[in-house]
């Protein structure tokens, strides 16, 4: 199964929150999914550093970085320490930068757009709060899915038949 959104949203459509399609994948895993932990910061991505230096197996990092298109969130160097910390993706309500060392990085990697432009580090970010943008809140402890179909939640993991 190449598309999983299209999938979940026929099987599950009355559990299923589709976020509006903002998007653009650009991670080299284009489909991923996880238990989501939240982050809401803006243009400031020092506790996107802190999170994914820890152990990320099985969580989807979703950043509400307020739509700013000013600065990256995400670079290549946090990209790379994510998939070393086993996150399977991270949704940014923002932007990220080193497009082509990202596009490179086996991590699932949705965002608003690209700026080259780094964040100022002031440690500043509330984690595991309900965020909302695209038309859902995302809730710490929910599950995300993320292909080139979309992004859309649940309010938990969605068994599927591997076939």
């Amino acid at each position: 199964m190449q598309d999983l959104l299209p999938e979940l949203c026929d099987r599950f459509e009355d559990l299923v929150q589709v976020v509006e399609p903002i998007f653009t994948n650009f991670g080299a895993k284009e489909r991923f999914s996880g238990e989501i932990v939240t982050l809401k910061c803006f243009e400031d991505n020092s506790k996107v550093r802190e999170l994914v230096a820890q152990d990320g197996a099985g969580k989807v990092l979703v950043i509400d970085g307020q739509g700013s298109l000013k600065r990256a969130l995400l670079g290549d160097m946090l990209a790379e320490k994510a998939l070393v910390n086993g996150w399977e993706g991270m949704v940014i309500y923002g932007c990220i930068r080193d497009v082509n060392a990202i596009r490179s990085i086996n991590l699932g990697v949705q965002a608003l757009g690209v700026n080259p432009m780094k964040t100022e580090k002031r440690g500043l970010g509330e984690i595991n709060q309900d965020v909302y943008f695209g038309g859902v809140t995302f809730v710490p402890g929910d599950y995300i899915y993320a292909d080139n179909n979309g992004v859309l939640v649940a309010p938990h993991a969605l068994l599927l038949d591997p076939s």
